[in-house]
């Protein structure tokens, strides 16, 4: 779960707390919460940061995923993943989502390579992750790991803070 490969990952690759973020690019909370935690990510700054995408919600989280997972072969997983959260609500058209991920830097003829030639292990890690969630009792969108803790709830950037710190405190308990 922490450690895949294929999962993107941001903030401090060295940093003492790992979040999981399970989320969907159709998901309004998961949205809300994602400008909370990157927030805390950059504030704190001892945060390392693993994007589970979780395409449940409608027929086009399906395109977010693959589109976001795509881009990573071209160190634009951020840019592309950033893009399509900032797309206001729920169900988004293809071609919403499409001209969004034109927006970025993205190399869009790489994109489209990069989409048939990394289809089966794209796939491969969303159905990970599917498992994962459902491995972990994960109700629904947005979910996140923060150390030990589960939360299957949209946190505001004070609610990322307690956490954080109840993690980071529990941790030191049990070393």
């Amino acid at each position: 779960i922490l450690n895949d490969p294929d999962a993107p990952v941001a903030g401090n690759p060295a940093g003492d707390l790992t979040i999981v973020d399970f989320f969907d690019y159709n998901c309004p909370y998961c949205k809300k919460a994602a400008t909370s935690l990157e927030k805390l990510v950059k504030t704190d700054g001892n945060i390392r940061l693993v994007y589970k995408d979780w395409p449940i919600l409608h027929e086009t989280s399906i395109v977010g995923a693959r589109l976001a997972l795509a881009a990573k072969y071209q160190d634009n997983y951020l840019p592309v993943h950033h893009a399509l959260m900032d797309i206001p609500g729920y169900g988004i058209p293809q071609e919403q989502m499409l001209a969004a991920v034109r927006k970025t830097n993205v190399d869009q003829a790489r994109l489209d390579a990069d989409l048939t030639a990394h289809a089966d292990d794209i796939l491969r890690l969303i159905k990970r992750n599917l498992n994962i969630a459902e491995a972990i009792g994960l109700q629904g969108t947005p979910g996140f790991l923060v150390g030990v803790y589960k939360v299957n709830e949209a946190l505001t950037y004070d609610g990322f803070v307690r956490v954080a710190a109840d993690a980071r405190a529990r941790a030191k308990k049990t070393r």
